[in-house]
């Protein structure tokens, strides 16, 4: 009996191992060892091909802060994020409260307003590029028909960058949206029903009880979005080539943000160690902004 229950110990470790051994491997192989030889790089003049990398100290953090097309790129990467997240947050939560009201076609909406969501942003970029062609695009064909003037859209330095925003919102609105329809059944219906017996009107219930007790659901929707509007690479990487330049970031540089000017350098100009500087930098950002998000929006979520 004892020489049965060690074998079938034995068995369940092996079968435990076999499991873990191949996921912490991978782990190690594919996030583990890049991120510390990433770390390393950035302090190197690391080339692709280049079995010489000599330590050069904090000099790939200094060229970037004296780079002025990084410079550009930055400022840009927060301009995104100024574009996208305040409108994908407000336009997200008037259509939760829109769809948690509609009833029987709920369902319908939620489908609806998410499929963009799950849809291949290089294949919702190229439609949207075509969208914005200024001779035989959508918008402008219908700019033309109402008698307005006619856009450049992704070739105006000024327009190329909110153009591509408007895209983005169109493509994560719904991710926003479902989040904060969850954030909607948490609130227990109570409270509404005591607004109701008190006299309080739409906009009173909505600033006082919905806005209040979604604050978890604020924090989460503004933290991801930073993240993710700070990192932004494939609709930029898509649809800025319409500038009719043979890199993305066009025109002049117009839709250049941090993500894609860390590609060009590390994989075209095979500049690891600054592409890895960049990187290191735009991560430390993201943190800081989220430790401050988070300190800001701290408090009691029980109720």
């Amino acid at each position: 009996m004892r020489a049965w229950l060690g074998t079938q110990r034995a068995q369940r470790q092996l079968f435990i191992l076999s499991v873990l051994v191949p996921v912490f491997a991978c782990l190690l192989i594919f996030w583990v060892y890049p991120v510390i030889r990433g770390f390393w790089g950035s302090f190197t003049e690391w080339r692709a091909f280049n079995p010489n990398a000599p330590f050069v100290g904090m000099r790939q953090y200094t060229r970037a802060f004296r780079d002025p097309i990084f410079l550009i790129s930055l400022k840009n990467t927060f301009y995104y994020a100024a574009l996208t997240i305040p409108l994908n947050t407000a336009l997200a939560l008037l259509l939760a409260l829109a769809i948690d009201a509609s009833g029987g076609t709920r369902v319908f909406f939620r489908t609806v307003y998410f499929l963009p969501v799950v849809t291949s942003t290089i294949a919702t970029a190229l439609v949207w590029k075509w969208l914005y062609q200024p001779s035989l695009g959508l918008f402008n064909q219908l700019l033309t028909l109402l008698g307005l003037p006619t856009q450049r859209w992704l070739l105006s330095p000024k327009l190329a960058l909110p153009s591509i925003a408007i895209y983005s919102i169109w493509k994560n609105v719904g991710f926003t949206m479902v989040v904060f329809m969850a954030g909607l059944t948490t609130i227990p219906t109570v409270y509404y029903d005591a607004a109701k017996v008190d006299g309080a009107g739409r906009w009173a219930t909505f600033f006082r009880i919905t806005v209040p007790l979604l604050q978890p659901t604020f924090v989460f929707v503004l933290v991801t979005g930073v993240i993710s509007a700070l990192q932004v690479f494939g609709p930029i990487y898509v649809m800025s080539a319409a500038a009719g330049d043979a890199l993305p970031g066009g025109p002049n540089n117009a839709t250049m943000v941090l993500a894609v000017y860390q590609w060009l350098m590390a994989f075209r100009e095979l500049e690891l160690g600054y592409g890895s500087a960049m990187g290191l930098i735009l991560f430390l950002i993201i943190l800081a902004l989220t430790i401050i998000q988070l300190r800001l929006m701290r408090t009691r979520w029980e109720y």
